[in-house]
């Protein structure tokens, strides 16, 4: 059974089903393929969302905890884990049941079904059940929200482009694969209550989010990292400040940690060996469970990858140009499965640019310099934009400047109780930013359109660590993406009191008129 398309894309999660969306809305035929029961990918089904609303939960504990910091006197008497899944498992179907009829109303047919790239030409998807070891599997159609069709064992889906989204998956330790008490995030997400100790093993926003959550939710947790600090890759000030508050809240942080082994059993927990830096002698550290969040690699070790002549690099990623074609015309790739942050909102721009080209709009390519991160810690950090060394590394870049905000002197923060940083970097964009890529192609998205814009001062990078800093970066990815002059962006009137105003005042302060700090 054969079938044909405009458009072919592998993979729903974020990078895919964006492309298919706009892809439709500009009047192409898709297909979206998904192995999975839910459209989504690892976002919606088992990483941003299940996690975020779990972290909003564990936010609603931890504000109990400290109501007697402002005179109320609260307790919890209890925690029901299985309404708090049932929470979570609610707010992930709501989401997923809404994007497949967003999917279905723009037209676009989803399959589901293992998908692999074959044909001598490259622009055939053969699309088999995603359970072959079931009796009677067979590849499912959707032309309408939650109405399946049963197509049989096989489907060739024909098309003129095809988009690979395939994603990510957890990266394991050199040593040990997942197995027993030694989980990875999915499994983490998928655990019937929160454990009563666990020994976390990485220092990115996996690891870290998991520590405040667990924590917060009465979980001992000793958290082992390679370096001085948490988001080591970050700026450092917000990841020294972070580092000194997840200690502040009863986390045992470990710094210059080498895991060299893990010791599970069946219902025996983990013991976990490392070495440290200082220290003549071997340790040791246990918990019920073991969370081995070193990262993520891209999910690209299939045969049909090789065998259809996708180019990788040595990480396992797909090669593209900036606007994600791959060397062989007619395929693209979008998401986690390419170099660069492993981000939802990046994968969603990526989906975009990729089905604009495609339609012949002539889209710039995604600038990176434009793509914020997030991580939902207590407190948030949130970054976008270089970091000063990143900047003063460029060579696009010059004069640069780095202003740092005490965040304490803002009222709202002081209300708060928690810790916090504030770090912008400013400077002139001198050249193009050339990106070298598949194709040479170069990112003109930073370059400068007048000898005006090469004299005036610019925000170059923001780096928060406060509460609500996922929502404040947005402001900083507005100013750093258009290119507003520090001396315009520094007279934008913040509303009082808010968290936001540490934005304002930075800004003053790097334009060289601070108002209530010197």
């Amino acid at each position: 059974m054969s079938q044909q398309f405009d458009i072919a894309i592998i993979g729903a999660g974020p990078g895919g089903y964006s492309t298919a969306l706009r892809a439709a809305q500009l009047g192409k035929s898709v297909a979206l393929i998904e192995r999975d029961n839910t459209l989504g990918g690892t976002c919606l089904n088992r990483g941003c969302i299940p996690s975020k609303a779990l972290i909003t939960a564990a936010r609603t504990m931890n504000t109990i905890h400290e109501a007697s910091e402002v005179g109320i006197n609260a307790t919890i008497d209890s925690v029901d884990f299985g309404a708090m899944n049932a929470y979570k498992t609610g707010i992930v179907e709501t989401m997923t049941s809404g994007l497949a009829g967003l999917v279905a109303h723009r037209g676009v047919v989803v399959f589901q079904g293992e998908a692999q790239i074959g044909g001598a030409q490259g622009h055939t998807v053969t699309v088999t059940p995603s359970r072959a070891d079931q009796p009677e599997a067979s590849v499912r159609r959707f032309r309408e929200s939650g109405v399946g069709e049963d197509l049989g064992a096989s489907l060739d889906i024909e098309a003129t482009d095809i988009i690979v989204a395939i994603g990510s998956q957890p990266k394991p330790l050199p040593q040990h694969n997942f197995s027993g008490a030694l989980i990875d995030s999915t499994q983490a997400l998928s655990l019937g209550r929160v454990p009563a100790s666990a020994v976390i093993i990485g220092a990115g926003a996996i690891a870290v989010e998991f520590a405040s959550m667990w924590k917060t939710s009465g979980c001992d947790v000793t958290l082992l990292i390679r370096k001085d600090r948490v988001l080591s890759s970050w700026d450092r000030r917000t990841g020294a400040a972070l580092t000194r508050e997840l200690r502040r809240r009863g986390i045992n942080v470990v710094t210059q940690a080498n895991v060299t082994s893990v010791d599970v059993g069946v219902n025996l927990g983990a013991t976990v060996h490392y070495t440290c830096e200082g220290r003549s002698t071997a340790c040791t550290t246990f918990g019920e469970v073991a969370l081995a969040a070193i990262g993520r690699q891209p999910a690209t070790s299939a045969p049909w990858i090789s065998g259809c002549g996708i180019e990788l690099t040595d990480a396992g990623f797909v090669k593209t140009d900036a606007y994600g074609r791959t060397g062989i015309p007619g395929i693209w790739a979008v998401g986690d499965v390419t170099e660069g942050e492993s981000l939802a909102n990046r994968a969603f721009e990526q989906g975009i640019v990729v089905a604009e080209s495609i339609a012949g709009l002539n889209p710039r390519p995604v600038n990176d310099d434009t793509v914020a991160k997030v991580v939902f810690s207590t407190p948030e950090a949130a970054s976008v934009g270089c970091t000063a060394e990143q900047a003063r590394a460029r060579e696009d870049l010059g004069d640069i400047e780095e202003t740092v905000f005490p965040m304490l002197s803002n009222a709202r923060m002081l209300m708060s109780r928690s810790a916090g940083s504030l770090c912008i970097v400013s400077g002139q964009i001198t050249t193009a930013h050339n990106s070298s890529d598949a194709s040479g192609a170069s990112d003109i998205a930073n370059e400068p359109e007048s000898a005006a814009d090469r004299d005036a001062r610019v925000v170059l990078g923001v780096h928060i660590l406060a509460p609500d800093a996922g929502d404040l970066i947005a402001e900083a990815e507005q100013l750093i993406g258009n290119r507003v002059p520090l001396s315009q962006a520094a007279r934008l009137i913040h509303p009082h009191p808010t968290f936001s105003e540490t934005i304002g005042e930075a800004l003053l302060k790097a334009d060289g008129r601070p108002l209530h700090t010197r």
